[in-house]
């Protein structure tokens, strides 16, 4: 929901910092890899209860994702670069609240396991989104840089990030995070469906060979 706005927020200064960048030849695919294994490396501090660092390297990894785009588009941004962008980050996006569960299995396991579900329900009607909205040549006209249809809710990236920072600062409350940020992952869910529904059509047809019953 609010991904559209730190957008506008932060790409004059990503541009700022990508053009020079780019320039020396840093590639984008690099920094789609570095911003990967920052995300990790936060996970790993996360299950030392090193909760402060961690918080640090989300920052460093989620800058590394805005910049890889960014440069990217000094040059001829690619498939590959869209592809490794989108798998990574869910990876990271699930690394995060599995950390917690490590850190402290007995109050946060059960609350790891809901958010994680909850995650693969917005990743997956993501995904189906832009894979049928791309068969069908639709754009997002508010996230035209993006290498696919870009599918927004409730919980977005601006969102997701805000969950994992104030789990960082108050990881005693970790599971009351966890389970609110699931609540309004089901919000985005059942949007998303809504969504589709509309826009590939609700009305279910037979498959071939498939006989009516009326």
């Amino acid at each position: 929901m609010l991904d559209r706005f730190a957008l506008r927020l932060i790409q004059p200064a990503v541009r700022l910092l990508a053009r020079p960048m780019a320039a020396v030849g840093v590639r984008a695919n690099t920094l789609t890899w570095t911003g990967f294994a920052i995300g990790l490396l936060a996970a790993l501090l996360i299950t030392q209860a090193a909760f402060g660092a961690a918080l640090l390297a989300i920052a460093a990894s989620r800058l590394c994702d805005a910049l890889d785009g960014a440069v990217a588009r000094h040059s001829q941004p690619t498939d590959l670069g869209g592809f490794l962008d989108i798998t990574l980050d869910f990876v990271f996006y699930a690394s995060i609240p599995l950390a917690f569960a490590f850190a402290d299995p007995a109050r946060n396991a059960l609350a790891r396991a809901v958010v994680l579900a909850a995650f693969v329900g917005t990743a997956s009607s993501f995904l189906a989104f832009a894979a049928l909205a791309a068969k069908r040549g639709l754009h997002n006209v508010d996230y035209p840089d993006k290498s696919f249809y870009f599918l927004g809710g409730l919980t977005e990236g601006t969102e997701t990030l805000a969950f994992f920072a104030a789990a960082c600062l108050w990881p005693d409350y970790f599971a009351p995070l966890a389970y609110g940020f699931a609540g309004l992952c089901a919000l985005t869910l059942v949007s998303r469906l809504v969504w589709g529904m509309r826009a590939f059509g609700a009305t279910l047809e037979p498959h071939a060979g498939e006989a009516r019953h009326d």
